[in-house]
Order: C-alpha cells, then structure tokens, then sequence
C-alpha cells in the first residue's frame, strides 16, 4: 500500500520483505524507508512517466495528504523515532544492546533476586500469626483484636495495590520492588519494638503497604519471564520457594517466641532480624536485578511506548501523564470478563486463607507446644508448596491438550478438596495432643490439594487476557479487590469465635491450652472455610464460555502492538 503513494517501489517491497531478518515484516518494511526528497521526487516521477493511478491508490494518498502529512515523510520520520527509541538507552524502559540477563551458573541473577525477595515477604507475612500467643499475653488482647491486626495490613495491602501498577508503568520494577521493601522493612522493625497496641496497629498498617507494592510487581515480574504454556511452572516454582521464607519465618518464630535474647524477648527479636534481611535483599534487588521489559528482544513493550518514551527524554514531547497512562491501563483491565470473574471468585476463595493464620493459635489452644504447633505449620506450609509447584505445572501439561478448560478444571479440583480436608481437620480428629500425626498428615495432603488455585489458573491466565504493559496493573487490582474482603475475614473468625461460640480471652488459660478455646476456635475456623470453598467452585465455571474469547483479544492487540499496519 506504499508504493501507489510513491514511497517505495514494488521491487523495494519485495526486497525489504525478502532480505529482513524481522519477524514482523510490516516494521522491517517501514523501517528500509530512506531519505532523499522522496515525497517531491516520487509525485514528479509519478506524474512524468504518465501512468494514471487507479480510484484506490488516489484515495491512499488522500487520506495521507488530508492528514497534513505527507506519506513517504511521514513513513520516514516514523522509521527514524522507531529506531532511535529502540536504540536509545535514555528511558529507564527502552530495551539497550548493552543490556543482558546476567547469570550464574546459568541461572538468572535477576530471578534468584526476585525469588529471595519473595522468601522474605513470606517470612514477613508468617511472623506474626505465628507469635499470636506471646503478642496476645505481651498486650493482652484476644482472637477479636488479633483479627484486627490482620485485617489492618490485608487491607491496606489490597487497596494500596494499584500503586504498584502505576509505578511499574513509569519504572523498572527492581526500583519499584526496592521502594515496596524499604517500607515493609522499617514497618516489621518497628513492631518489633512497639510498647503500646495502638504503635503495634499502626506499624502492621504501614507493613502492609509495603507488601501492596512488591507483591504485584514479583508476579508481572515472573509472568514476562516465562512464556505461555510455562508460566504455571514459573508461578508454581516462584510460590514453593517463597514457602521457605513463610516456614522459616514462622519455625523460627514460634521456637524463638518462647524465649528471652539479651533481655528481649525472642519473638521481638525474630521481628528485627527480618526487617534487617529483607532491607538487604531490596537492596540487592534494586542494584543487581534486571526487568525484562529491558532485555531486547522480549517485546514486553510496543514500538508507540519506545517512541513515545524516548521522544519524552529529548524533551521533542511533554512527559507522558502518569495519571492518565493509569487511568488508560484501568479501563483496558476492568473491561476484561476473565479478570473481573476470577476476582469473583477470588473476593470468597480468599476467606479461608485468611482464616488459617489462626492455625499456630489454635494447635497451642489444643495443647501442643511452640515445637510441635511449628511443625504441624512447616508441614502444611511444606504441602502448599509442593501442591502450588505441582498444579502449575500439571495446569502447563493439560493446558497443550486442552487450553481453553485445563486451567480452570485444575482450579475448581483444588478449591474443592477443601471442603473434605476442612471436615477433618476441624471436626472429625479429636482435639487432643495424642493425635498429633493424625493433624500432621491431614495437614499436608490438605496443602497439597487446595494450594492450585493461584499457580494452576489465576496468575497464568491474568498474563494471557491484558498487553504484556498491563500485566502488574492486572495483579495489581487482583490483590486489591480480592485482599480488601478478605482481610475481614481475620476478624470474622474472632467475633464468630468470641460471640457465637463463647472464647472469652480473659478466662481462657492460652498458656497451658484450653479445650472451650480450642473448639470455639475450631468452629470458627470451619465457617469460614468450607462455605468459601464450595461457592469459590461454582464462580469459576463461567471462565469456560469466556477465558478463550478474552485470550484471543489479547493477542490480536498485542500482534497489533508490534505490527505496523
């Protein structure tokens, strides 16, 4: 369609097609353009060689006349801004020749760098549901207040997410992971050494934030690392050594929670130390990490972001509106079905999740030491793991044979079976010490089964249904409609626990264990898990009329994206 216009002749065409290496021969074609006066030149010979252009060929070069352009400049100064913007190091998201994913050992820095970042805000998530006991005698609240806490850092964690897509639109997300860190390190420093509930509140609060903006940006970060068909692995791999930092966390704190270091007591002690591990691995982060949006050759942005991003630091445009680039990235995600069904679904299946961290205060009501409730924890926390790794990529296996249902019957499989092991945990085992292997192994078969959702399905498909540039603002506002409700789930498992099942926390002997406390707790942990679960089975089903249309929309904009039509 170029050459009627005189921009290039048939035999250029041919040439620019044959010869380029390009895998998009639109850009490859765009990008052979030369200048030499073409416009003037190619009318004077049009017009001289006396040939008539056909209805067709006369209305191309109308409608670019009528622009105010003219086609061949025009053609030429576009091929000249795509080059520089790709070539051109200034903008922190332009791709650079000189760039490269750095390696040991084979291995990506830059991914074993994310995945120690996400084994601290683990660890950081685990602390305090695991030191419930000694935060309960140490300030003298119950399961009610403890929710509380909880409830504060979900859900300024949830509402707090989309922070994370509107940097990671504008910066390299290992800035992004470093600024998230600072904030959560300084915040679990500092509960460490709260003296008043209220500094412990606020703190927990702040923590949250900060996990509001790493948690979106690890996940867009792992999905533009891995390809389609093993983005499951890669979330699955992602979660299993995350679960290192979660056990770890809680081990050593409830083993460290029961006694006093140089004066202070252990479960203190365990705050400050991880706020001073995770302020060193944002660190390492920030200095060492590379996003992949930087690598050439990844296409995680279009040839319009290269070149409006480099014209914006040759200050030839205005720096793009960071408010109205969100808002552009909102719309386009809020449109998706894909995405507002799994948030449906995601708003309930989240409850129980929440609930669980009652688990540690519950196994010690039943009368299991800080030793033996670690352990029960690492064990579930172990079978999470290994169930988040192996549904991912069972989910990538069955998604090449059937990839518009695989995924979501792997999710719905995974958020059944917490019905039955919810029944036996909480019900069915009586609540005595002597049962111990009966919890343990119950425990992790239950984590292996339940722990797909997320790995299998959710995350993966988040990455297939949204321009690979919207990806952290999709996780973004995932976490922050899911998390916002369930974050009141911690304190409904109080005030259920409290008001309908009668825990009073100034009668109950949390020390030497208590059978009432220990039931009340169980039956508050089991309304707020089984219900969720069985409706969390039913919201997935619409995804199977709806996943494949919104996957193909996808990649008809992103092929747009890269193609020069």
């Amino acid at each position: 369609n170029l050459a009627p216009c005189g921009l290039l002749s048939p035999s250029r065409v041919r040439a620019a097609l044959r010869h380029s290496p390009s895998p998009h021969p639109a850009s490859a074609l765009l990008d052979s353009v030369q200048v030499t006066n073409t416009s003037t030149s190619h009318r004077e010979e049009a017009g001289s060689s006396g040939k008539e252009r056909t209805p067709q060929e006369k209305g191309l070069c109308g409608r670019a006349a009528r622009g105010g352009k003219d086609p061949a400049a025009a053609a030429e100064s576009t091929a000249m801004m795509r080059h520089r913007a790709r070539s051109s190091p200034s903008s922190p998201l332009t791709p650079s020749t000189s760039t490269r994913a750095k390696k040991i050992f084979g291995f990506s820095v830059s991914l074993i760098l994310i995945n120690l970042a996400s084994i601290m805000e683990r660890a950081d998530e685990n602390l305090l549901p695991a030191v419930y006991k000694e935060v309960s005698v140490a300030f003298n609240v119950g399961p009610a207040d403890l929710g509380y806490l909880n409830f504060l850092m979900n859900f300024l964690k949830s509402i707090a997410s989309p922070l994370a897509g509107i940097l990671a639109l504008h910066y390299d997300r290992p800035a992004v992971l470093a600024i998230g860190t600072v904030f959560w390190a300084l915040s679990t420093g500092a509960v460490g050494v709260s003296q008043h509930f209220g500094q412990l509140a606020f703190w927990r609060a702040v923590n949250g934030l900060g996990l509001a903006i790493v948690i979106p940006a690890l996940q867009s970060f792992i999905a533009d690392s891995y390809k389609d068909g093993t983005r499951g692995a890669g979330f699955g791999l992602l979660s299993l050594i995350g679960a290192v930092g979660g056990i770890g966390g809680s081990v050593v704190a409830t083993l460290m929670a029961g006694k006093d270091y140089w004066g202070l007591p252990g479960w203190r002690l365990a705050f400050i130390i991880v706020a001073l591990l995770s302020l060193i691995i944002g660190i390492l982060v920030y200095l060492y990490s590379t996003d992949p949006r930087r690598i050439p050759g990844t296409h995680l942005l279009d040839d319009d972001d290269y070149e409006r991003l480099h014209l914006s630091s040759k200050d030839v445009l205005p720096p793009p509106s960071i408010w109205m680039d969100s808002w552009v990235a909102t719309r386009s995600v809020m449109k998706v079905k894909t995405f507002q069904i799994i948030v449906l679904q995601g708003i309930i299946g989240s409850l129980p999740w929440t609930a669980i961290v009652f688990f540690t205060m519950w196994f010690e009501l039943i009368g299991f030491d800080n030793r033996s409730s670690a352990a029960l924890n690492s064990l579930f926390a172990i079978g999470c793991a290994s169930g988040a790794f192996l549904g991912g990529v069972l989910a990538d296996r069955l998604s090449r044979r059937y990839p518009d249902s695989a995924r979501i019957m792997c999710a719905q499989f995974s958020a059944f079976m917490g019905i039955p092991f919810s029944w036996i945990l909480l019900t069915a085992i009586p609540q005595s010490t002597d049962y111990w292997l009966a919890y343990a192994v119950t425990l992790f078969f239950m984590g292996i089964t339940i722990s797909w959702c997320a790995t299998s399905a959710n995350n993966p498909m988040f990455a297939e249904v949204v321009p690979p540039k919207h990806r952290t603002m999709i996780y973004a506002f995932d976490r922050a409609f899911e998390g916002s409700f369930a974050s009141l789930a911690a304190p409904a498992v109080g005030l259920v626990t409290e008001k309908i099942y009668g825990y009073d926390a100034k009668t109950v002997n949390i020390a030497n264990g208590s059978a009432e406390g220990a039931y009340a707790l169980s039956r508050g942990l089991l309304t707020m898990m089984i219900v969720p679960f069985g409706v969390c089975v039913l919201f997935y089903s619409p995804l199977y009329l709806v996943f494949k249309r919104d996957r193909d929309n996808a990649k008809v904009a992103s092929f747009k994206n890269q193609e020069l039509t």
